[in-house]
């Protein structure tokens, strides 16, 4: 069976991965997008996202680009997808990432509001589950085939996920950084207790790598 991984999520040194206030302004909440320094210089970043040359290799490029191996479908909570709340007010949204976003596969929004799949031109087509997280999980792992599934953020989705045990992988980029407030990912989650244990650590200039994984069975 396909795992579902979490991929260069990056947290603060408090445990913030986004902060407070999400806006068309600040995606990531204010200062949130300091967590991504690191990621944004790397090459992978440069070429796969914003599609230019250039950028830095080495280690920190190394895992961004592991996290778009072997993918073949994302989740990612309405928070990632956009800033818009409540009922879908039209259909002009259509992500952050314009008419080129870096995914070229099916992505499953979690929301509580229908709307239809947004098809972009570079093979993207955005679904909308209201079903719950483990529908998403299914229809993803159906659209991925013998592929991972990657799960994209906001916090709240990745807690969701966390707590039901179905991350099979969680690397976790920490940044030396404070900011104090926002979004923690690890609010009111035992990851000891979920069964997670840290498998691999790898310290660089700008950042420290830290991978997690589920055991098959519980720990006490």
């Amino acid at each position: 069976m396909s795992q579902l991984r979490v991929s260069c999520f990056s947290i603060s040194l408090d445990g913030f991965a986004a902060g407070p206030e999400q806006s068309l302004e600040n995606p990531m909440g204010i200062n949130g997008l300091e967590n991504q320094d690191w990621q944004f210089a790397t090459a992978t970043f440069q070429q796969r996202v914003l599609g230019q040359e250039g950028g830095e290799t080495g280690p920190d490029d190394n895992f961004v680009a592991r996290g778009f191996e072997n993918v073949g479908a994302w989740i990612m909570g309405r928070n990632m997808f956009g800033p818009v709340r409540g009922p879908w007010p039209d259909e002009s949204w259509q992500g952050w990432w314009g008419d080129n976003p870096p995914f070229n596969m099916p992505v499953f929004v979690l929301t509580h509001h229908p709307r239809d799949p947004v098809e972009m031109p570079d093979g993207t087509t955005f679904y909308f589950v209201t079903e719950g997280i483990h529908a998403a999980l299914e229809r993803a792992r159906e659209a991925a085939g013998d592929r991972d599934v990657r799960l994209g953020g906001g916090v709240a989705t990745v807690q969701q996920y966390l707590r039901a045990q179905l991350v099979d992988e969680l690397h976790l980029a920490v940044t030396p950084i404070l900011l104090g407030a926002g979004e923690h990912l690890f609010a009111g989650l035992d990851m000891r207790a979920l069964g997670y244990r840290c498998t691999e650590r790898v310290a660089t200039e700008k950042v420290t790598h830290l991978v997690l994984r589920r055991s098959a069975a519980r720990a006490n």
